[in-house]
């Protein structure tokens, strides 16, 4: 049998999450699990290696829900908040494994320096502050993890620079509103692409539902999922009903497998 690598989806929602604090629209009163949804971030995994992309304020819950005993490094999209405010909550990997490697736009890297900058202090560290190995991640090298290339796609969050990855036959893409045709010939040929959908009515910096399905159109994975979505979108149930076969919305904890290259 072939090694596979497995993917779980930790969070599904925009910024807010959903349910939104405080709010009364129906999609946030939903009783379907489908319609609750943390940060956005996914677990990718293979053999012994196991690695998030991005670290949202939900991370710790995150971590607990799907069991998760070892980190091996995460790759960030961009500084955001809802993707990388969970920073300090690598501690316990951290403790038990040593300094944890990060991988991000040089850019990224200096924003958490400067909301984390207890994380990358050289000298006077607090002893149970977490440490990281720093990797830069540039658009058009590609680098290795637990042996398989992992090539970054860039795209752009309204004026913003975001990174996509592609690892073997799997490509995730999140806060995408534009990207130029020589970073989707990067992703043409993958099985399963993941890219945000934040809802129907259009949006400054991220695809809307017809928007994302276009680009899955253009990019023709076998299989493509919806993340990043707002409770504008809809509710789950119904939603899908309206997607064309084999594109489909994410879900909190939602787990595929697919062959590793």
């Amino acid at each position: 049998m072939d090694d596979m690598m497995t993917i779980t989806f930790l969070g599904t929602g925009t910024s807010q999450g959903i349910p939104v604090v405080a709010s009364n629209h129906p999609v946030c009163l939903s009783d379907d699990p489908r319609d609750k949804r943390l940060r956005v971030s996914v677990l990718v995994s293979w053999n012994e290696f196991t690695y998030v992309v991005d670290c949202g304020p939900d991370f710790r819950q995150q971590m607990l829900s799907n069991a998760v005993n070892r980190l091996d490094g995460i790759l960030f999209t961009h500084e955001h908040a809802d993707h990388t405010a969970g920073i300090d909550d690598i501690r316990p990997f951290f403790f038990r494994q040593g300094d944890i490697p990060i991988f991000a736009h040089q850019r990224v890297v200096q924003a958490l320096k400067q909301r984390f900058d207890y994380i990358f202090a050289d000298e006077n560290r607090y002893p149970g502050a977490p440490a990281v190995i720093v990797n830069q991640v540039y658009k058009d090298t590609p680098f290795e993890l637990g042996g398989q290339e992992v090539i970054p796609i860039e795209a752009y969050h309204n004026r913003l620079q975001v990174f996509g990855y592609r690892i073997g036959d799997f490509v995730y893409m999140t806060d995408v509103k534009r990207m130029e045709d020589d970073q989707i010939q990067k992703i043409l040929g993958a099985k399963i692409l993941v890219v945000n959908a934040l809802r129907k009515e259009p949006h400054h910096s991220h695809f809307n539902l017809e928007e994302a399905l276009q680009f899955a159109d253009l990019v023709g994975a076998e299989t493509t999922y919806f993340t990043h979505i707002s409770h504008l979108l809809g509710f789950h149930a119904e939603v899908e009903k309206e997607l064309p076969e084999h594109v489909f919305l994410a879900y909190d904890n939602l787990t595929l497998n697919i062959p590793m290259l």
